[in-house]
């Protein structure tokens, strides 16, 4: 069985980042292992979440993880908080990187705007670390962020996502994939360049109106799990995308506080039927 690490915050109410990945990608048949980078009591579309900074207990558990030998056939980082913790995940990558892949989502912001506490210099930094990954996972905002060009909004042409795509693996990456695609109306999904084969391609689902939280993590968490199970690129953002759509398409038909998330749960037959 594939081992994989996940690198993000963990909000103990709401789902989203580990919350999200260690279900998914354990349902998918990987072994996952998680290394949480904060401690949250809820997310913060929730007022005033208790916050609990773990930065400092990050050396310590993987000086531990040194010691007993544990290795990784792939690392995913997502939600990272600090200019500190980047630094600490260079050289995580650097230790435990190996032979397995490292899969990169650099969440910093959305809509044309910075998450609130980011900085010009994080991003530069991001875009600097994200040429130590060999997939990232950047939604508009955050590509146009890294690549210092002005945000497209919903205005842009299938010309315009493929020199994002290169511009992205221009920052190291070999493989790069584009959230929150949409290229007409009634469907959203995911643009992807592979650089190893040359091969550019889309992949649209469905559109539910509304706003859903989470969902970039659904995607990702899904991208990794496949990717573990020797999927292809193509393969496993096809999948992302379905199995994002369904579950929003699920919460969509319930009436519930958007906040806790995205129903994923209620979708995860469509993984462990592809574990098998």
């Amino acid at each position: 069985m594939k081992r994989i690490v996940t690198v993000q915050d963990l909000s103990c109410v709401g789902r989203c980042s580990l919350t999200v990945a260690l279900p998914i990608i354990s349902a998918m048949g990987v072994e996952t292992s998680v290394l949480p980078t904060a401690l949250l009591s809820s997310h913060t579309l929730f007022p005033d979440p208790a916050i609990c900074d773990l930065t400092q207990q990050i050396p310590s558990i993987t000086d531990h993880w040194k010691k007993i030998g544990v290795r990784f056939d792939g690392i995913y980082t997502g939600y990272l908080g600090s200019l500190s913790q980047l630094d600490m995940m260079a050289g995580f990558i650097d230790e435990f990187g190996g032979e397995g892949f490292v899969f990169i989502d650099p969440v910093m912001g959305d809509h044309g705007r910075l998450y609130s506490g980011f900085t010009r210099e994080y991003v530069s930094r991001m875009a600097r670390f994200c040429g130590r990954g060999d997939i990232i996972v950047p939604n508009i905002t955050e590509a146009c962020l890294m690549l210092e060009r002005d945000y497209l909004g919903d205005s842009y042409t299938e010309a315009d996502l493929r020199e994002i795509l290169l511009g992205l693996t221009g920052l190291g990456a070999h493989k790069a994939v584009l959230t929150g695609v949409s290229m007409e109306p009634g469907k959203l999904g995911a643009a992807a360049y592979d650089g190893d084969r040359g091969e550019y391609f889309l992949c649209m689902g469905d559109r539910t109106e509304g706003s859903f939280h989470g969902t970039g993590d659904i995607f990702a968490s899904v991208c990794v799990g496949s990717l573990a199970q020797g999927y292809s690129l193509g393969q496993a953002v096809e999948a992302a995308v379905e199995f994002t759509c369904e579950s929003i398409r699920l919460t969509a038909a319930e009436q519930r506080d958007r906040r806790f998330g995205v129903n994923f749960e209620g979708a995860l037959h469509l993984l462990t039927d592809s574990a098998r």
